[in-house]
């Protein structure tokens, strides 16, 4: 079979807020593209936390050629210095992004990806390979072929286990019906299944955070309501962040409403406690570090996430062995050496694996790294397609302002005690308008739970 790969579209994997945005660019450079969706519409995954706010406003959550093609079209602009809730993004701008004349053709819904390869060839075969498009397998047998593929699948679908040797803890897995990943709606939707019962929830980031007030929300509600916390770590200073130091206001006051929870014996928190065993007897559910053991109704396991590289293992992949991000993006968002919150500019050159072609953006492009900001996505994504265009100036031409989190440590961490990553070295410039300081999942979301917000003062938690 003789294809030309330029013929062909490029195939972004996943229609979320970064698949999004490559397909905008994208547009905006006259290459054919394909947008392949697992879900039933876009933004799949951040409509499963719907209920949660971003502690960043609209003007920080919009892609620039996205918003590009959505002005002019009658779309309503959200008021720029709102916070919105993950069901707004969803709603307010990627759906009506999705639905434009000019991506909605070149989108499919229901279209998992179970396979990346190059059309009659394995990972194997190097002669020739840079000219045979990539073969993208969709699970009901359908082969797609590419030019070039975009990877923003995310790791939403990926948690970590509550284990804390990075497998599943010892009766885990049969555990499961009593373990809720990252972000349940507690004091919505999911009430029923946390009022009046205790709770544990494991981890020390943004989503582990979210769900700690939430619950101390419902239990000035449901007097019954017990929260117990566990993190690996001696303390919890990492999750509280740089409180009144952050440059996110919203971010900052998380730290302090849980730290004011747990000094308040509101919230009890384990500390140094690392998941060995999960036992269930009758209706409720024992989790053990090996000296000690609290019984519960609940887990929430806020651990974080993974990138899912199976479907793509007959690529040829140069992954860092500790983050499974590239090994160029590695240094600057480990979190056993950064943890400021910022991440210094990066783009084409240190997402290229050795497979011409391949591109991973978004939150999997961080691999385990536990904290992601759209805005860092949204740059990728442009960085990538002016690549694939051939502007190599524009390509390399990477410009990106994160706000710092008020804490800013060269220490190693350990374990679950992590809330950012990113540069401490490199001195990162203060955010600046335009620039997205949005959310993502990599870690988590940065966003807050409804009933904690106030929009204007200042005063709202976030998640990760």
């Amino acid at each position: 079979m003789s294809v030309s790969p330029h013929e062909l579209p490029v195939v972004v994997i996943g229609a979320g807020p970064v698949g999004l945005a490559a397909a905008a660019h994208l547009h905006e450079r006259d290459l054919p593209f394909l947008v392949l969706e697992a879900g039933e519409g876009p933004a799949a995954a951040v409509r499963q936390w719907a209920h949660v706010r971003l502690f960043s406003p609209w003007r920080f959550n919009l892609d620039a050629a996205a918003k590009r093609l959505l002005d002019g079209t009658g779309w309503a602009e959200p008021e720029p210095d709102e916070l919105p809730t993950g069901g707004q993004l969803a709603a307010d701008y990627l759906q009506p992004l999705a639905d434009l004349p000019a991506l909605k053709p070149h989108v499919r819904y229901g279209a998992r990806v179970v396979a990346v390869t190059r059309l009659g060839m394995d990972r194997l075969r190097t002669e020739g390979r840079e000219s045979v498009p990539f073969l993208v397998r969709l699970d009901g047998g359908e082969d797609v072929l590419a030019s070039a593929v975009i990877d923003a699948s995310g790791t939403w679908q990926t948690p970590n286990h509550l284990g804390a040797s990075g497998i599943p803890a010892h009766g885990e897995t049969g555990a499961a019906a009593f373990v809720a990943h990252a972000l349940p709606d507690v004091t919505g939707a999911d009430r029923d299944r946390f009022a009046g019962r205790h709770t544990l929830v494991v981890g020390a980031g943004h989503s582990a955070a979210n769900t700690l007030l939430s619950l101390a929300e419902l239990a000035e509600r449901a007097p019954d309501t017990r929260i117990t916390w566990a993190i690996r770590a001696a303390g919890p200073a990492r999750t509280y962040g740089g409180e009144d130091a952050d440059a996110l206001p919203a971010r900052g006051a998380l730290g302090s409403r849980l730290r004011a929870h747990v000094e308040s014996g509101a919230i009890t928190l384990l500390t140094g406690f690392s998941v060995r065993s999960v036992g269930v007897t009758g209706d409720r559910v024992s989790v053990s570090d090996g000296t000690r053991t609290v019984t519960v109704d609940r887990i929430v396991g806020a651990t974080g996430f993974r990138p899912d590289h199976s479907f793509v293992s007959e690529l040829r992949l140069d992954l860092d062995p500790i983050m499974g991000s590239t090994r160029a993006l590695a240094p600057l968002i480990d979190p056993n050496e950064h943890s400021c919150g910022t991440v210094p500019p990066h783009g084409v050159d240190e997402l290229t694996h050795p497979e011409p072609g391949y591109v991973a953006i978004g939150v999997k492009s961080y691999g385990r790294a536990p904290t992601f900001l759209l805005a860092t996505g949204y740059e990728q994504a442009r960085s990538v397609v002016a690549a694939l265009a051939g502007d190599w100036d524009a390509a390399r031409d990477v410009q990106l302002d994160l706000p710092e989190t008020g804490v800013c440590n060269s220490n190693p961490v350990t374990g679950d005690d992590t809330i950012a990553a990113g540069g401490c070295c490199g001195a990162p410039e203060p955010a600046t308008a335009g620039r997205g300081l949005a959310t993502g999942i990599g870690g988590g979301l940065l966003s807050a739970p409804l009933p904690l917000i106030t929009v204007g003062t200042g005063e709202q938690p976030g998640c990760c």
